[in-house]
């Protein structure tokens, strides 16, 4: 089969023939490879700084990564805790910033390993896909939670009316690009990388987008499950360093009521937050890398440490809807204030006789 494409190719083909003759070959025997043959993404650099290769030269490997990682992570938690005292904008900043980061460490992964550097368009339309996602789910915060804002604003009504038929539109545009690019032979290549892209954007963007929905129902809600994992992940790592277990039971008695919510968030951010770094650590070693990236010395890509953040966001998102919040009071107003003003009168009565049944207005004296 493999002589008969390249006899169809011709000799007037040329390299450019050839190029696709490898490449359809490629495609098709993907199907076809077990995990031993999946082609291995060139290893990680060093990318300590020389200044810290120097100072634990003498040190074994084992006690020199020890260092390593304990003065990053010091260093990382200072950093956060500056832009934590900068405030809640600083820190949806930072969110954005680090979607950004792990969706371009796992889409690069996905590049090397199935070569798809030659595919017309696709590295472009991975990126704008990004920024629909991101529009849209941005928007819908926006129209959550600063909709007194928007009413002022008449361009911003616009766009937060129709927000979603503006989304779904960037997102078809894109959809229309990808198919418009779609190259004979390189077909299922091409359908790889669309799929990866979008399982990338489902585990980056809207996860990070329910982190910042966190932070917008309180403080708290961001930074507790945050240190959450952060603890576990520094107490599993030194307990697995010095004794190679780590059986950890805590028992609290007389709590406030946000201490039985944090028993909540500390018993999954311990016993199913690891599973977001199991899923992580199977899908490197499917592809043969020990690191999404070399981001950060000792501790890999951005990735490699919020691997567990965002499953963790997930659960504090759904454990907030069921139990802590209730009806948006500004979504509602939001909602009314498009009304007709027809429909707008009969909610107002509506509203009113609930209230004078309930006893919390006195009925009106005129008849």
């Amino acid at each position: 089969m493999a002589g008969l494409r390249r006899r169809g190719a011709g000799p007037s083909s040329g390299s450019a023939g050839d190029k696709d003759v490898v490449l359809g070959e490629r495609c098709g025997d993907l199907d076809l490879r077990n995990d031993s043959d999946i082609p291995e993404v060139p290893p990680s650099t060093d990318s300590t700084p020389e200044i810290l290769k120097k100072a634990l030269s003498g040190l074994s490997s084992r006690w020199k990564n020890w260092w390593i990682r304990g003065i990053l992570t010091l260093a990382m938690i200072s950093l956060f805790f500056l832009i934590i005292y900068l405030g809640s904008f600083m820190l949806m900043l930072l969110v954005l910033s680090i979607q950004v980061k792990c969706f371009h460490e796992i889409i690069t992964i996905g590049y090397r390993v199935y070569h798809s550097y030659e595919l017309p368009w696709f590295r472009s339309l991975s990126w704008y896909f990004l920024l629909c996602v991101n529009y849209f789910f941005y928007g819908e915060t926006v129209a959550d939670y600063f909709a007194t804002f928007v009413q002022r604003r008449e361009q911003l009504q616009f766009l937060i009316r129709y927000h979603r038929f503006i989304s779904f539109t960037l997102y078809l545009t894109g959809f229309c690009m990808f198919v418009l690019s779609l190259v004979k032979r390189h077909y299922r290549l091409q359908f790889y990388m669309f799929a990866w892209t979008h399982v990338t954007l489902l585990i980056t963007v809207t996860q990070s987008h329910l982190v910042i929905q966190n932070l917008f129902e309180g403080m708290i809600w961001f930074l507790v499950p945050i240190s959450s994992v952060i603890c576990n992940d520094i107490t599993a790592y030194i307990f697995g360093f010095f004794f190679g277990r780590t059986p950890l039971i805590k028992k609290t008695i007389n709590m406030y009521p946000f201490q039985i919510h944090s028993i909540a968030l500390s018993t999954f951010a311990s016993l199913i937050g690891p599973f977001g770094g199991f899923f992580a650590s199977g899908f490197k070693r499917a592809f043969k890398i020990k690191d999404f990236a070399d981001t950060i010395p000792g501790h890999g890509g951005i990735m490699d440490r919020f691997d567990c953040q965002y499953l963790m966001a997930t659960f504090v998102h759904v454990y907030i809807t069921s139990f802590i919040r209730g009806p948006n009071p500004s979504k509602l107003l939001q909602q009314l204030l498009v009304l007709q003003p027809e429909q707008q009168l009969n909610v107002y009565k509506t509203l009113k006789s609930h209230l004078i049944e309930k006893g919390i207005l006195q009925p009106s004296l005129r008849g």
